[in-house]
């Protein structure tokens, strides 16, 4: 259900994405084509989910300035390449894709960038003679969600290595992913929460009845419960009876070992804003309002990515022969109303509170943050952020004015710049404390105690 976008709420000279960029903060790329990493899949509930929107952010990218190169992560955690795993189609036989595939391990470089050389560790790959396939990556496009992907372990290891990476760093990924913490920053910076009860496994195993009563003396049904490090509504659940609430949490912890339990918003109203940027600068997009369906009272993961055909983002997002390619629709699949039908006030009130979060988390590059308002009293909510959203959220930037392949290449020009200043500062202290002089002060230091 897509409305006509307008520009409002942009900020930025007149025709373009960003405000200007002083010199420092200009990023010259070079002309030759860079190889980007594209990394999907993942250890996590949310592997397909990832594999559509890395899919659907590599078939965007511009061929003349950028070379898709697909890192594949599977369930199992071991890594692929190859051309396959670019086409949707080949992920319907995962065992006959990753046949098809490339195994490989990770290689550092003293360059700025990264290798993938072919892994020959067993199997049929052993008796070849020619060398192992080597692999350069300039720049890493994140498209995992949820677990390692989005909490920060997979931005931990890109800085280790010292390759560029498309989406917030470690503590920006690791605040995102935990509902919880999320929850807290905010309350200190006074954006309001919903109230809520945080539950450990530990605290909720053999003392269900105690943790029940809990939540009950500091919450009124009806209740929602999910998973405090999971998205894409996996393990979640709206309850009104103790029973149903004991039910939710089991289920719950399934999938995480912290569940978040909070208070329901019974005339609730869902609006999202995306944000892109970095520390520099920082642009909200136009708003969404989702719509769940009519049987359910949140939105569910059959909302957000398996909406029959004829959901109302098949006709909202223009430049669809690209994504088309990648074939399903990810969270372009969920029926949505973009613009949100809201007064200007209250539009440029939840754009600047997203903006306003998106720099307290210390993000980059693109996020989706999800807000919850209760119509009943006018209360607007903070209600999660994701630091990796579905389909990267080019249904909100394609309205606001910016194509898919712009969205990208905004990602890659950020990646690179963020990746430039980390490598101007000084990154070690040239002092050998393992020299002979040194190592005698330690055996001294040694005998001495």
């Amino acid at each position: 259900m897509l409305r006509a976008a307008g520009r409002s709420g942009l900020r930025g000279a007149p025709g373009s994405f960003f405000p200007i960029l002083s010199h420092k903060h200009r990023l010259l790329v070079s002309s030759e084509s860079l190889q980007v990493g594209v990394v999907l899949g993942g250890v996590a509930p949310e592997h397909e989910v990832s594999v559509i929107s890395a899919l659907q952010a590599a078939a965007a990218l511009d061929r003349d300035r950028y070379t898709p190169v697909p890192i594949y992560v599977a369930k199992d955690g071991t890594w692929y390449t190859g051309e396959a795993l670019l086409e949707v189609a080949q992920y319907r036989d995962l065992d006959a894709l990753r046949e098809a595939a490339t195994p490989v391990a990770l290689v550092p470089t003293p360059h700025g960038h990264l290798d993938l050389l072919e892994d020959r560790t067993g199997g049929a790959l052993q008796r070849i003679a020619r060398p192992p396939l080597r692999t350069r990556i300039d720049v890493m496009l994140l498209g995992l969600h949820g677990g390692a992907g989005e909490d920060g372990g997979l931005q931990g290891l890109c800085e280790t290595v010292n390759v560029p990476y498309t989406s917030a760093g470690v503590f920006g990924s690791a605040l995102g992913m935990d509902k919880v913490m999320s929850k807290r920053v905010c309350r200190e910076i006074d954006v309001p929460v919903v109230d809520f009860v945080a539950l450990r496994e530990d605290e909720w195993s053999y003392q269900e009845e105690a943790a029940l009563d809990q939540c009950e003396a500091a919450l009124d049904y009806p209740l929602v419960v999910k998973p405090a490090r999971c998205g894409s509504s996996i393990g979640i659940a709206q309850v009104a009876t103790r029973d149903a609430l004991d039910a939710a949490i089991e289920d719950a912890f399934r999938y995480d070992d912290k569940v978040v339990v909070e208070a329901a918003v019974e005339a609730l109203r869902e609006i999202n804003c995306s944000v892109l940027g970095d520390r520099h600068e920082a642009t909200p997009s136009v708003l969404e309002e989702p719509v769940s369906s009519a049987d359910d009272e949140v939105l569910t993961f059959r909302d957000k990515y398996m909406r029959e055909e004829g959901g109302g983002a098949k006709h909202e997002a223009q430049g669809g022969a690209k994504r088309g390619a990648a074939g399903p629709e990810g969270m372009a699949a969920q029926d949505r109303i973009v613009p949100a039908d809201l007064p200007a006030a209250r539009t440029e009130e939840i754009q600047e509170m997203a903006v306003r979060i998106f720099h307290q988390f210390e993000c980059a590059g693109v996020v989706r943050i999800d807000f919850m308002i209760d119509e009943a009293t006018g209360q607007l909510y903070f209600n999660e952020i994701n630091t990796i959203p579905g389909s990267f959220s080019f249904y909100l930037w394609e309205p606001s004015g910016v194509p898919f392949d712009e969205l990208v290449d905004r990602l890659v020009r950020i990646a690179r710049r963020r990746h430039q200043e980390h490598n101007g500062r000084v990154q070690t202290y040239d002092v050998n404390l393992l020299a002979e002089k040194s190592l005698q002060g330690v055996k001294a230091g040694r005998s001495e105690s």
